[in-house]
């Protein structure tokens, strides 16, 4: 009797202990903020290191490092104070000079860093120990995002010129102020990383972790992550194609999906072909192309169909898409084709549409990645578009050599890609005529004066009601415009072990994201009486 009494006066709580082993597709090889470009590098990257600010599963931004911050009046000024015991992995303290190293380093255009973008006309001053400010030249709403960064040590970096900088066995072997510290580093035979052990860290920021232990594995694709997951090699994996993860589970795994704010889309170059500035043409193509089939039997339903720029929220809340069946899309596709002129050609099954000069044919070329996923898009875009009269020639390229030998010099007639477009949805860098040319992303070379004032406006009112209005507008004038065939926002897909519990991923804008509230999963538990949870 007193065991029962007792019993209903305990409750579970998580306690800390416990490991588990991730899987994950690549090789880290700048385990740096500043440097990492990788997944692989990314992922760790946030488990060592902390920020200023730290993202919330719902989107928001909390203080990390930072105790407070405050922005001026004008938007121009953010003054952020460090917690008095923030540390890093060694047991120095964390100041304003690190923060101000760090930014000066991103700055440096001698180290190269991807995040230079983010940082270019903020000036960064430091205050005092404690005490941090960032000036910028105009106001920027988003700013906040970017104190998100990881804080480099400047006790360790200091000595490190630029070109040593990418060289460093910090960047192997990092020290950060993170939730978990490296206490080990395996490599293969060719000296690579495959394997990396991680502690909790007792002094993290935000609390000491509940799971003391974690190991991250290395694959090299997608095939050997799977076979290692399956013969209990790993327990968490995330990166698989969804065929792969709706078997898994029906095997039993449990697996967590959110929609990531990125958006999937078929991008017209009306520079490198000239049938697109035919407007007919480029809606023709977006009314025929079946999204709903390519979400459900290439996705398998881990998508959600999308006909604008601005990707749907993590609960895939989106406004309405207009359904119809696939031969009436085809039959308006063909009538708004013929009433612009195009006639069929008998012969070839091809519109053409001939003029003073020339006859031109509806045939384009569409470039893509090497990922399986794509390809089966392609193909699938391929059918719906020869079902109106439209030629189509698929080229398939390696990632690199698309980012750099294609979408860089912007040599594709169109191209089927994915843009990422963030938390804070800032559409400015894909849509704005000024970002046209590499390195700027507007990759569809899309000319607005409207829709850049409406860009403008919106990357630069802190007012959330505003900056939707904008939104809304600009989002009219792409619809009207029709600069590209809008197709998807992904799921991210994560397989994890029901062992761990309170994980949430919730709104994510890189994969890396999934760690954002590490700190908090736990696998122990522990019982006590419910007053010594209050």
């Amino acid at each position: 009797m007193l065991i029962q009494v007792n019993n209903n006066f305990l409750v579970s709580v998580p306690d800390k202990g416990g490991e588990f082993i991730e899987g994950i597709i690549g090789s880290p090889r700048f385990v740096n903020p500043l440097l990492a470009i990788s997944d692989a590098d990314k992922d760790i990257v946030s488990l060592v290191y902390s920020g200023l600010l730290k993202a919330t599963p719902e989107g928001a931004l909390i203080p990390d490092l930072a105790e407070r911050y405050t922005i001026s009046e004008d938007g121009k000024t953010y003054d952020f104070v460090l917690k008095e015991n923030a540390q890093f992995h060694d047991g120095v303290s964390v100041t304003a000079s690190d923060v101000e190293f760090t930014i000066n380093k991103i700055n440096d255009a001698a180290l190269k860093s991807p995040k230079r973008a983010s940082w270019g006309g903020v000036i960064v001053e430091k205050v005092s120990e404690r005490e941090i400010r960032f000036t910028l030249k105009q106001p920027y709403a988003p700013f906040l995002e970017n104190a998100t960064i990881g804080i480099l040590p400047k006790h360790i970096w200091k000595n490190a010129t630029p070109d040593e900088f990418a060289f460093s066995d910090y960047n192997i072997n990092p020290i950060g102020s993170g939730p978990y510290a490296i206490s080990g580093v395996r490599k293969n035979t060719a000296g690579i990383p495959n394997e990396y052990t991680l502690k909790s860290f007792s002094d993290y920021a935000l609390g000491e972790p509940f799971i003391t232990k974690i190991i991250l594995r290395f694959y090299s694709n997608a095939s050997d992550l799977a076979t290692a997951l399956d013969q209990g090699d790993v327990e968490n994996v995330s990166g698989l194609a969804s065929d792969t993860v709706q078997e898994l589970v029906k095997g039993g795994k449990q697996a967590l999906d959110t929609i990531l704010p990125r958006i999937f889309a078929v991008f017209f170059n009306q520079n490198e072909a000239s049938l697109f500035t035919n407007k007919e043409v480029r809606q023709a193509l977006a009314l025929s192309a079946d999204k709903e089939e390519i979400v459900r039997d290439v996705l398998h339903g881990y998508g959600t169909v999308i006909n604008g720029p601005i990707p749907p929220d993590a609960t895939g809340v989106t406004e309405p898409i207009e359904v119809s069946t696939t031969p009436e899309r085809q039959v308006n596709a063909k009538a708004i084709l013929e009433k612009a002129g195009w006639t069929m050609n008998a012969g070839t099954g091809i519109y053409e549409k001939k003029s003073a000069k020339e006859t031109a044919t509806l045939s384009f070329s569409l470039a893509t990645g090497d990922a399986p996923e794509l390809r089966s898009i392609a193909e699938k875009l391929k059918e719906d578009w020869a079902a109106i009269g439209v030629a189509v020639n698929i080229e398939i390229f390696e990632t690199g050599d698309l980012n750099q030998n294609i979408i860089r010099p912007r040599k594709y007639d169109a191209l089927l890609f994915g843009e990422i477009v963030g938390r804070d949805h800032d559409l400015y860098p894909f849509w704005h005529s000024s970002q046209r040319n590499d390195p700027g992303l507007n990759i569809a070379l899309y000319v607005n004066n409207t829709a850049d004032k409406l860009l403008e406006e919106a990357r630069a009112t802190s007012n959330v009601e505003k900056r939707n209005q904008n939104y809304a507008l600009f989002e009219a004038e792409i619809k009207n415009d029709v600069p590209a065939v809008f197709l998807y926002s992904p799921s991210f897909l994560y397989v994890v072990p029901k062992k761990i519990d309170n994980i949430r991923i919730g709104n994510l804008t890189t994969t890396s994201d999934r760690f954002l509230t590490i700190h908090e999963w736990y696998i122990e538990k522990n019982k006590v009486w419910k007053l010594f949870t209050k």
